[in-house]
């Protein structure tokens, strides 16, 4: 059966598969960074059409995110966050515009708990260039009183730098981004422990009832008794984990070509905004949710967005919730050799590695977990489970779209060359592994075949 009995709804999502995709690209490991700024932002009208352009600065991989006051409630949460320049910089003289997304946009996501009923919702708080204004102006979400707020961040360069409208609105929202000198990477979050605690203790009191992953008869059993068989995967699965088993929002925007300005992806706005174009960030989530779980006969977790009608959309909190629930027996937890958990070193760090871990709902650092997910184990899972799951389902993901047809013109090797990077940048080869998928790609780059070695691999020091 279907994971879930319902069809995915996601009205703009089609941009992603059908050329509209503007954001969704490769990047290296980025950095997110926070500041409080100390007085109120006033905003300036946006530049005229034919104003001369502005030369950008080449190369630039940072950009500043300024968070509105009160970000966790309903009236933050439809107050649109600023994409600006690092150290005065202008949108357009660094490149940090919406227009620029495919490089450096950032993109936000909420998760909603009422914690009396267990009801849980999503609300993408939407970003605009700052000194623009949004093509339409978000709705302030209906959410209770006492709701449990989680936000998460996303981003397509390297370095985003949250800045606070306020000197503690980055405090009173619990944001974390990583330790003092050594920032996670490409997300970071706001209240994520608050919210998973409210989730645990809303489903110990059975409010909050998480489906089952599902099975689906189109998945070939692989990996021996170390694959799931024919059970959904969820993003703690080793055979769709990468170098990050969590990382990054589904979010969704749209963008105004003819003004630059950014909305909201509903239906309404997509109906209302004439040439409207998709922006997305890089996500596995969105991989998983988007295009995987389809292919598979899988639906993920979904719950209404307030911004959208109600209708059902992912989220990577609601990911997470799902996984945690579900977890499989050799669970894929974010392992401590991933270059985002690294310290300013480049050594381990457990404290790092757990504070990250936390923010999405995920075991800390302990015997049990290091089972599976210490540096050495994660590697050897990585290529005993999900090599074995490739082969075995080949054909089957083959005939899926690839996120990013610049990478890979197919899910397959898609997946195949997330893999094999995956491999390299945790290091695996140090631990006495060999890197089981070789690669055939085109004159342009692009992976076009790819071949598995599934020899089962133990790693030194396991």
């Amino acid at each position: 059966m279907k994971r879930i009995a319902v069809q995915l709804a996601i009205p703009v999502a089609l941009g992603l598969v059908i050329g509209g995709v503007l954001a969704f690209q490769a990047g290296s490991s980025n950095g997110i960074d926070q500041v409080a700024l100390g007085v109120p932002l006033a905003t300036t009208p946006p530049a005229a059409v034919t104003a001369a352009p502005v030369k950008t600065v080449a190369n630039n991989v940072s950009c500043d995110l300024i968070v509105p006051a009160n970000p966790l409630s309903a009236q933050g949460l439809a107050t649109p966050y600023q994409l600006t320049g690092t150290h005065g910089m202008s949108p357009a003289r660094s490149g940090c515009e919406m227009t620029n997304a495919a490089k450096l946009g950032a993109f936000v996501q909420a998760t909603i708990l009422d914690p009396t009923t267990g009801a849980l919702s999503v609300y993408d708080p939407l970003v605009v260039t700052k000194g623009t204004k949004p093509a339409v102006v978000p709705r302030v979400p209906a959410i209770p009183a006492n709701a449990v707020v989680t936000i998460d961040f996303g981003f397509n360069g390297k370095d985003l730098y949250q800045v606070g409208a306020t000197p503690t609105t980055l405090a009173d929202a619990s944001c974390v981004n990583g330790q003092a000198g050594s920032i996670f990477g490409q997300v970071s979050f706001c209240n994520g422990i608050n919210f998973f605690a409210a989730v645990r203790k809303a489903e110990r009191a059975g409010l909050l009832k998480v489906p089952s992953a599902g099975t689906s008869d189109k998945i070939t059993q692989s990996g021996g008794s170390k694959g799931t068989g024919k059970a959904c995967p969820v993003t703690r699965n080793f055979e769709v984990a990468d170098q990050s088993s969590a990382n990054n929002v589904t979010t969704e925007y749209l963008l105004n070509p003819l003004t630059g300005q950014t909305a909201q992806a509903t239906t309404a706005n997509a109906g209302n905004i004439a040439g409207a174009q998709t922006l997305a960030s890089r996500s596995d989530n969105t991989m998983l949710d988007l295009f995987l779980d389809p292919v598979l006969g899988c639906t993920p977790f979904q719950a209404p967005d307030l911004a959208n009608n109600s209708q059902l959309t992912t989220s990577q909190a609601l990911d997470e919730i799902l996984a945690g629930a579900q977890q499989p027996k050799i669970a894929a937890l974010m392992p401590e050799n991933d270059q985002i958990l690294l310290n300013g070193h480049g050594q381990f760090d457990a404290t790092k590695t757990n504070l990250y871990r936390e923010e999405l709902g995920q075991a800390p650092i302990s015997g049990q977990t290091n089972s599976a997910s210490d540096p050495q184990m994660y590697c050897q899972n990585l290529v005993d489970i999900q090599t074995p799951f490739l082969k075995a389902n080949s054909e089957l993901l083959a005939t899926s779209q690839s996120p990013k047809v610049a990478v890979a013109d197919n899910l397959l090797t898609f997946m195949a060359n997330e893999l094999r990077t995956a491999f390299t940048n945790l290091g695996c080869q140090h631990f006495g592994l060999t890197n089981p998928v070789t690669i055939t790609r085109n004159r342009a780059g692009v992976a076009v075949a790819a071949s598995f070695d599934t020899s089962v691999q133990t790693a030194s020091g396991t």
